[in-house]
């Protein structure tokens, strides 16, 4: 193979790499694309008085899953809907042809919608709604009435557009995008587990426990809103995947697991007591680790989650050696902050162990019938 071919193909390699990487990047930017110019052309030919608004909703509602637009979807149309109500009724019912009478009309369209907005924050588009309705009919010189029907037809047209096309067009289920987020915060945990127990007599320096716990966090909260998202696939029925709360659930039992377990490490052992605990230590190290991000390749694959069995003997031994230490007084003469450091090292295990197997089950209701 020449020079030039070997280049050919190292370019062509890393432009697979590149899409793989930002595949649902990729594809959210082809769906706004389509739906902006479909919303267009739709309000061309229904001749509607500003396709501006039929192209913004249709931008607003396609989102990276379609659980995110369906969402966003029933927010701005009832939004919309509750904006063209009142501003159309003020624009009817209210003189307002000097200055000073709109100004006084305005403020009485913008502060209470405002205020009902300052609740909900999905709702900010109801102030907006009636300011257009109210001043589009001087700019254009259109009766309310026919203002606030515009509008209503305007955001229906782009957010039908904006949502078919997210249904249709390489669609992305909430569920999946979920079920890859919890995958990738196993991988978080597994490594936060190894990090904590790598030596378990010596703390980690504030900055690196600062940015595993941080990662962790950032990934729960990504996790939270894509699982929602996913609620509303499901109430819709637009997915037939499995109920993720218990997995959502089963992970932050984790997160808290780890915190427990980073404040928990860092205690200096007597020699009798690290020849019995450290040993069990580092097996739940490994083994904890590599279960973790086995269940996370499972999740990927929706296969069954590996077997329990080996990683679940590690915490046995530990919990028999821990029991050993304790039957046999060996912590009496411990500083009380490395007993009391031990005992909370204790019970943070055991609930590891106790999580783990939730991990087993949940992974295993997630898999692919």
């Amino acid at each position: 193979m020449s020079a030039n071919e070997n280049r050919i193909a190292r370019l062509l390699a890393s432009i697979r790499k590149w899409v793989r990487r930002y595949r649902l990047q990729l594809i959210l930017a082809l769906r706004v694309t389509v739906g902006a110019l479909l919303a267009f052309a739709a309000a061309q030919v229904l001749h509607l008085h500003l396709p501006l608004w039929a192209v913004l909703t249709s931008l607003i509602v396609t989102q990276m899953s379609l659980g995110r637009s369906l969402k966003v979807a029933s927010d701005y149309l009832i939004g919309t809907f509750g904006g063209v109500a009142y501003g159309g009724a003020l624009a009817i019912l209210i003189p307002h042809e000097s200055e000073w009478a709109l100004l006084a009309v305005l403020a009485l369209a913008i502060a209470p919608l405002a205020f009902i907005a300052s609740f909900r924050a999905n709702f900010n588009v109801l102030p907006v709604t009636a300011i257009i309705v109210l001043l589009v009919p001087s700019m254009q010189h259109v009766s309310p009435a026919a203002s606030a029907l515009d509008r209503v037809l305007e955001v229906s047209v782009g957010g039908a557009v904006g949502f078919i096309v997210s249904f249709l067009l390489f669609p992305s289920r909430a569920h999946e995008i979920t079920i890859q987020a919890a995958a990738d915060m196993l991988d978080l945990l597994a490594d936060g587990l190894s990090r904590f127990l790598e030596d378990h007599t010596r703390e980690l320096d504030l900055a690196e426990r600062r940015r595993i716990q941080d990662g962790i966090a950032a990934a729960l909260a990504r996790l939270n809103i894509t699982g929602a998202e996913a609620e509303h696939e499901r109430s819709a029925r637009l997915t037939s995947g499995p109920d993720t709360g218990p997995l959502l659930r089963t992970l932050l039992r984790l997160r808290h697991d780890i915190v427990m377990l980073a404040r928990a490490v860092g205690c200096e052992l007597p020699e009798e007591v690290a020849a019995l605990l450290t040993p069990p230590l580092k097996k739940i190290q490994t083994a904890g680790r590599d279960y973790l991000r086995a269940c996370g390749a499972a999740l990927r694959e929706q296969k069954p989650a590996p077997p329990l069995g080996d990683v679940d003997a590690t915490f046995r031994d530990y919990i028999d050696g821990f029991g050993t230490v304790r039957r046999s007084g060996l912590t009496r003469d411990m500083k009380s902050e490395d007993a009391e450091r031990l005992f909370a090292l204790g019970f943070a295990l055991e609930q590891l162990r106790e999580h783990f197997a939730e991990v087993h089950r949940v992974v295993g209701e997630c898999a692919r019938d």
